[in-house]
């Protein structure tokens, strides 16, 4: 079945067989018809019309997702923002609408582990002994140290992780990485939490957390002491994880801080008000560290989103 017009513009239908194609040019000549696709339907052309306009809207919401998260989220967890506020789309359109619009989320310099592992020696490690997975908040912390650049001159920056929720649970920020810094943010890990005995202590073999006057402190507070064997910190992963997520989010982005106080503001407003309030998390099926404990403990849900 084919539609053609003639000469006088005229549409007219013909059926013609696959043996019969061969003389159909024949016809055409014959008949003076000029061979013409008809133009889209109506329906089609207001179908695409639809499409742009939906692209539109859904790209003017991404960007301002985007904006609003300080160009730290991805195609991912954009879309698992839209999703929250009831917006149907698929992760493959919110990724085809960024790539086409150039909105990148901010990314961080790339790591190339080395080839040559050095010999690890044996070391107390409760999570690989046991084969220790946390099931509830407060049975494993993770604890390291990083720096930040200031113009002042480096600050040293100490965290404790929940296992579970991937909470910052406790943090300190000093000119200096001595024990005293390491021990400053278990004691605010302590002090928002409370005293939580029998909890799995787990960090590297610094000599901070290797150290007596900290070992001390642990024995206070009842916890039990885990060790990263040296060379092999994957049971550590996640404070890694981390310090790498903040410096790509909230260091790299922008200019050396001039003070060490001007970072201390700025890691508080990351740590408090971004990353365990807001910030979603694959891991955690796309919810916040907070939100992912309060449906941990429905009991304290109403308790810990109004704190």
């Amino acid at each position: 079945m084919r539609t053609l017009r003639d000469s006088s513009g005229e549409a007219r239908i013909y059926r013609i067989t696959r043996s019969e194609l061969s003389s159909f040019a024949d016809v055409q000549a014959a008949w003076g018809i000029k061979k013409r696709l008809l133009p889209l339907p109506c329906a089609q052309k207001r179908g695409a019309v639809a499409s742009e306009e939906a692209d539109k809207t859904l790209l003017e919401k991404i960007a301002v997702i985007f904006e609003a998260k300080k160009k730290r989220y991805g195609s991912p967890r954009i879309h698992a923002e839209l999703q929250q506020q009831a917006v149907v789309c698929s992760r493959g359109r919110v990724a085809r609408l960024m790539r086409a619009k150039g909105l990148c989320a901010l990314s961080g310099k790339k790591y190339r582990r080395r080839r040559e592992r050095q010999d690890v020696t044996e070391t107390k490690n409760l999570l690989l002994e046991h084969d220790i997975r946390p099931t509830r908040v407060n049975q494993v912390w993770h604890t390291d140290i990083t720096m930040i650049a200031t113009d002042e001159g480096w600050l040293y920056l100490a965290g404790v992780m929940d296992g579970l929720s991937k909470r910052i649970v406790g943090y300190a920020a000093a000119d200096h990485m001595k024990t005293d810094l390491v021990i400053e943010a278990l004691r605010s890990a302590v002090k928002r939490r409370g005293r939580q005995e029998c909890l799995i202590h787990h960090s590297d073999r610094g000599s901070q957390y290797t150290s007596y006057a900290y070992q001390r402190e642990l024995t206070a507070q009842k916890m039990l002491p885990s060790f990263t064997a040296k060379g092999a910190c994957l049971d550590n992963a996640c404070m890694e994880s981390f310090w790498a997520t903040l410096k790509k989010e909230l260091v790299y982005p922008q200019k050396r801080f001039a003070t060490r106080d001007e970072a201390r503001q700025a890691v508080f407003e990351y740590i408090h008000v971004f990353y365990n309030r807001e910030r979603l998390h694959s891991s955690l099926g796309y919810t916040s560290p907070e939100l992912f404990e309060a449906l941990q403990q429905p009991s304290a849900a109403l308790e810990s989103l109004a704190a």
